[in-house]
C-alpha cells in the first residue's frame, strides 16, 4: 500500500466508528475515497457533488447553522457528517460554513451500505440515536455474560495482583532469593527454552537448601517443585479452590496459553473471600475498638477491585461502599454511648454527601450532622460534643478524612437542635447566598443513619414545603449547579485538567458525576421529592411528570456510564497499589468509549442548556 493511503488509513482507524472495522476494511478504505479541499468561508456539504456521501473531517472547522441561522454544531478533526442523520437529529435542514480552509474526505453512500451490512457494530453507530448509542454501551457494561457477581465465579486473573516473576532454571539458589528479596514475592516460576518447568518457593529455600546444607551456588533446578498444577486464566475461582484443596497445594501458576500470568496463592483466595461485603458487615457489628474497625475499613479498596472486576454496576458498588460506611457510623456511635453513657435526650445522626445519596467509592471524606431534640439543655452540650468527636476522629482513623470544609458534627455549627436546623434551612432557602449554595450539596442531600428518625422527617418534610416551586431559590440552586460544566468543548473535543498534578485529564466526577447529582437535586427540590439518591430522585422526577421519558433514561445511563468508568479507573489504580481518584486520562479509553463519554456529556450539556432557559436569571447571578 502506498504511504499516502498508510496514512488515510492510519487516520480513520482512530475515529468512530471505523476503529469497529477490522483490518481488510481499514484496508481498502481509502482506496474508495475521494478528497475535497474547501477554503473557509464556503458552503459545506459541497452542493456539486453528484453521489451522496459521508463526509469526514481530516482538518478544519465546519459550524452547521439552522433555517435562523441558529449556531447547531461544529465539525472539526475526525467528525463525520452524514446529511440525512444530520436532517433527523435536529429536524430541520442545516447549512454548513467552512470557517477554517478544511480538508475532507468523502465516502460513497454504496460503498457506506456495504460496511454497514458487513459490520454490526459499524452499522450500529449511524442507525442509533445518541440516547439509543449510550443505552447499548451501558448495556454492554451490564452483559449478563460478564462475570457473576459470586465470589466464587470470579475468573482467576481477576485475583493475580502482578505478573510472575520467572527465572531460568540455571539461575543459582542466592540469585533467586536475591530476586525474591528485591520483588517482595515468595514464589517464583522457573523457565528452560520459554518452557514453565518449574516453582520455587520460600519454604523450598528453607526446606530443600537451608535445611539439608545444601550450597547456595546451586541452580534453583536442585530444589524446585517440579510436577506443576497449573490453571488457565479462565478458571473460575471455585475451581481452583477446589483443586488447591484436594491436592493441598498453596500456588497455583495461572496461564494464558502456554504463557504464564501469574500465580494464584491462597492467601489471594483468603483476601478475595474476605472482602465479602456481608462478611465486612458482619465484621462491623463484631468490633469493639476503633482499632478493630481501622483494620476492618483497609480491606475497602480491596473490595472495590473486587466488585469492578466482577462487573458489579457503579450504582450497586455505590449502595455496597454507603452501607458499609452506615455500619461503621452506627458501630462508632454504639461504641461511644457504651463510652459516655446513653444520650440525655432523642438525637439522630445524619450523613451528607455521597454517603448520603448511596453513592460512595472506598473512601471519601466525611460529611454528617447530629440533629437534636427540642429538650437539649445547656448541660448537655458536653455530651453531644464528645459523641461527635469521637464519631468524626474514629471515621478519619477508618479513612473517612475530615471534611476539608468542616461541614460535620464535631462542628458545633452542624451539631444544633431540631428547631435551629429548621431556623437554618429556612435561611438559606428565602435567603441564599453563595455560602448557602456551598452547604447545599451537603444538607440537601441529607440521610438518617443512627438514632430517633422522626427527628429528621420532620425536618426534610419542613424544608420540602418550603422548597417546592419556591422560583427564587430554585433559580439559585440552578446557577449554583451550571457551575459544574462536563468537559466538552464546541467542537466535541475533551477540555483537559489544566494543573500540573492532573494535566491532560478528565476530572470525571466534578465534571462528569457532579453535573448529574446537582440537576437530580434541583428537580427533587422543586418538586417536594423526599428521595435522596439520584436514579431514585431522577424516577421520581418521571413519575410527577418533571422529566420526560427520554431525557430520564438519558440521564440515568450518562450516570451509570460515567460511573462505570470512574470505578475501572480507580480499580486500575488500586491494583498498581496507587490512591484512587477521579481523574481519568483519555488515553485509558477506546474511540468507542471515547465517542460514548462524549455523548453522556452532550446530554448533560443539553439538561443544563433547558435549566439555563427556564430559569434565566440563574445564569445572571
Amino acid at each position: 500500500m502506498e504511504i499516502e493511503l498508510i496514512e488515510i488509513r492510519d487516520f480513520i482507524a482512530q475515529h468512530p466508528p471505523f476503529d469497529t472495522l477490522d483490518e481488510t476494511a481499514l484496508n481498502n478504505l481509502p482506496k474508495k475515497l475521494t478528497i475535497r479541499y474547501f477554503r473557509q468561508g464556503s458552503v459545506f456539504p459541497d452542493a456539486l457533488v453528484e453521489t451522496k456521501s459521508l463526509y469526514i473531517v481530516r482538518t478544519g472547522a465546519i459550524e452547521l447553522r439552522n433555517e435562523h441561522e441558529q449556531l447547531i454544531d461544529k465539525l472539526a478533526e475526525g467528525d463525520i457528517y452524514l446529511v440525512d442523520e444530520q436532517v433527523d437529529k435536529f429536524s430541520n435542514k442545516l447549512k454548513g460554513i467552512c470557517v477554517e480552509d478544511s480538508l475532507v474526505y468523502l465516502l460513497g453512500y454504496e460503498d457506506l451500505a456495504l460496511l454497514q451490512n458487513q459490520y454490526s457494530e459499524f452499522n450500529r453507530q449511524f442507525n442509533q440515536s445518541i440516547n439509543e448509542r449510550l443505552r447499548h454501551a451501558v448495556e454492554l457494561t451490564q452483559s449478563a455474560d460478564m462475570r457473576d457477581l459470586s465470589a466464587m465465579k470470579l475468573e482467576v486473573s481477576g485475583l493475580t495482583d502482578r505478573l510472575p516473576v520467572i527465572v531460568d532454571a540455571a539461575t543459582t539458589i542466592q540469585d533467586a532469593a536475591i530476586l525474591m528479596t528485591s520483588e517482595h514475592v515468595s514464589s517464583i516460576l522457573v523457565t528452560s527454552k520459554d518452557k514453565l518447568v518449574g516453582l520455587l518457593t520460600d519454604r523450598d529455600i528453607r526446606t530443600r537448601c537451608v535445611a539439608t546444607g545444601l550450597g547456595y551456588a546451586e541452580s534453583v533446578s536442585n530444589i524446585m517443585s517440579k510436577e506443576l498444577e497449573t490453571v488457565l486464566d479462565k478458571t473460575l475461582l471455585s475451581d481452583a479452590l477446589l483443586s488447591m484443596t484436594r491436592k493441598k497445594i498453596h500456588h497455583l501458576p495461572v496461564m494464558k496459553g502456554n504463557k504464564p500470568i501469574g500465580i494464584l496463592t491462597t492467601s489471594d483466595v483468603i483476601r478475595h473471600l474476605s472482602t465479602s461485603p456481608t462478611l465486612i458487615a458482619t465484621d462491623i457489628y463484631k468490633a469493639n475498638s476503633v482499632d478493630a474497625l481501622k483494620k476492618i475499613s483497609a480491606l475497602l479498596p480491596e473490595l472495590q477491585l473486587q466488585l469492578s472486576l466482577s462487573s458489579a454496576t457503579a450504582k450497586h458498588i455505590g449502595e455496597v461502599f454507603s452501607s458499609i460506611t452506615d455500619a461503621i457510623t452506627c458501630r462508632l456511635l454504639e461504641l461511644a454511648e457504651k463510652l459516655y453513657g446513653a444520650a440525655p435526650v432523642d438525637y439522630v445522626w445524619a450523613a451528607g454527601g455521597s454517603q448520603a445519596r448511596n453513592e460512595q467509592t472506598s473512601h471519601t471524606d466525611q460529611d454528617n450532622a447530629l440533629i437534636i431534640s427540642d429538650k437539649l439543655q445547656p448541660e448537655h452540650d458536653e455530651y453531644f460534643k464528645k459523641l461527635a468527636d469521637f464519631v468524626c476522629d474514629g471515621l478519619d482513623a477508618c479513612g473517612y478524612i475530615y471534611c476539608p470544609g468542616d461541614a460535620m458534627a464535631s462542628n458545633s455549627q452542624w451539631r444544633q437542635p431540631l428547631k435551629i436546623w429548621i431556623k437554618n434551612f429556612s435561611h438559606w432557602i428565602n435567603s441564599p447566598e453563595p455560602k448557602a449554595l456551598m452547604l447545599s450539596s451537603i444538607f440537601f442531600d441529607l440521610r438518617p443513619v443512627y438514632g430517633t428518625f422522626s427527628l429528621f422527617n420532620q425536618l426534610q418534610d419542613t424544608v420540602l414545603k418550603q422548597t417546592k416551586k419556591n422560583e427564587l431559590f430554585i433559580s439559585h440552586m440552578v446557577g449554583n449547579a451550571l457551575t459544574h460544566q462536563p468537559p466538552l468543548g464546541f467542537f466535541r473535543n475533551f477540555v483537559m485538567v489544566q494543573d500540573d498534578k492532573h494535566k491532560h485529564t478528565l476530572d470525571i466526577k466534578h465534571r462528569g458525576v457532579v453535573p448529574i447529582v446537582d440537576i437530580a437535586r434541583v428537580i427533587a427540590l422543586d418538586n417536594g421529592i423526599n428521595a435522596t439518591n439520584t436514579v431514585e430522585r431522577l424516577d421520581a422526577a418521571f413519575e410527577c411528570n418533571a422529566l420526560s421519558a427520554e431525557m430520564h433514561g438519558n440521564l440515568i445511563d450518562a450516570l451509570e456510564y460515567i460511573g462505570s468508568l470512574r470505578i475501572r479507573h480507580q480499580a486500575k489504580q488500586i491494583r498498581a497499589g496507587l490512591s484512587p481518584d477521579n481523574y481519568l486520562p483519555p488515553d485509558e479509553l477506546t474511540g468507542l468509549e471515547k465517542n460514548h463519554l462524549k455523548d453522556s456529556f452532550s446530554i448533560i450539556k443539553t439538561m443544563q442548556q433547558f435549566f439555563e432557559s427556564r430559569y434565566p436569571s440563574s445564569s445572571m447571578r
